[in-house]
């Protein structure tokens, strides 16, 4: 009922790797973020050979009283709800007491922790509609090449070993789902947070990214117009629409400069790549609505 998206955080730190050098903690935090995304895909991708009647909700951003909490998936059936904290995790850790290590001796954050912390939250959330469904949560790693070493006897972690016998042990009834279920999907839908209010957005001006539209596939800059319909990427060799390439780039400036207007002038400085400004003002005549005239002329999303 909801699908995965990708954060705004994200498609900022995106765009700003492929025109500039991130460096730093900035650099590191756009390397979490991708391979979030990429262990939060995987688990998707597992899912989709359950069987039975259910419901999916991925990425919900939730407050309960003020305390803001985020759950990367729900599956929602007759009776259970089952809460999933996803982990990427990609080599050796251990478990002391109730610190997690990496063999190189770094304390990471223990994700039991913050599991408990959200289902605490989210179970209260329950109570608040009163809910009759029960509620499971799982902490999983969906990483091939993780390993939890001294791993304690815990019913809450699946390690990546045991994710696919854990998943074909999921039953959920075949027959049509009830209201109840439903209904509470709704709720939860109805109630999100949009974006988060803790993004970590990396330092950029205007003038210090470089110019162009980046290829689709591989994010190089190395594009080049040909004719006047293909966008071609000199890197990998892969096509795109033009029109396509342009409307990407318009929305990849709105989500870097949210103060600017889209002005003709604006997209074609930004594109780099397109001489055409009628071909630029075509696409934007096309796909945005009009404000202003003559040299006052801006466009907003329709």
């Amino acid at each position: 009922m909801k699908p995965r998206l990708e954060s705004t955080e994200l498609k900022v730190y995106r765009s700003v790797n492929a025109r500039m050098e991130l460096e730093g903690k900035e650099k590191l935090h756009y390397s979490f973020l991708e391979k979030w995304l990429e262990g939060e895909l995987k688990f998707d991708s597992l899912l989709e050979r359950l069987e039975g009647e259910y419901l999916i909700l991925k990425d919900i951003l939730l407050d309960y009283q003020g305390n803001l909490f985020q759950i990367d998936t729900l599956i929602i059936s007759k009776n259970t709800i089952h809460m999933f904290e996803v982990k990427n995790y990609e080599g050796d850790y251990y478990v002391d007491a109730d610190n997690w290590f990496s063999t190189s001796g770094t304390e990471i954050k223990n994700p039991l922790s913050q599991l408990k912390r959200t289902e605490s939250l989210f179970r209260r959330y329950l109570q608040f509609f009163r809910s009759p469904l029960k509620l499971e949560c799982y902490l999983v790693f969906v990483n091939p090449e993780f390993t939890l070493l001294q791993a304690p006897l815990n019913e809450l972690i699946i390690l990546p070993t045991q994710l696919n016998r854990f998943l074909r042990n999921l039953e959920f009834p075949r027959a049509p789902l009830t209201n109840t279920p439903i209904n509470l999907a709704k709720k939860i839908l109805a109630d999100p947070i949009v974006d988060s209010p803790y993004k970590r957005l990396p330092t950029y001006e205007y003038k210090q990214l470089e110019k162009g539209i980046w290829c689709c596939r591989c994010r190089s800059l190395r594009t080049h117009v040909e004719g006047r319909k293909l966008l071609i990427c000199e890197s990998c060799g892969v096509q795109e629409e033009l029109e396509s390439a342009i409307l990407r780039s318009v929305e990849e400036f709105q989500v870097l400069f949210l103060n600017r207007k889209i002005t003709t002038n604006a997209v074609q400085d930004w594109c780099l790549v397109v001489e055409s400004r009628k071909g630029i003002r075509r696409v934007l005549d096309k796909h945005y609505t009009k404000i202003g005239s003559k040299k006052h002329t801006y466009f907003i999303a329709k």
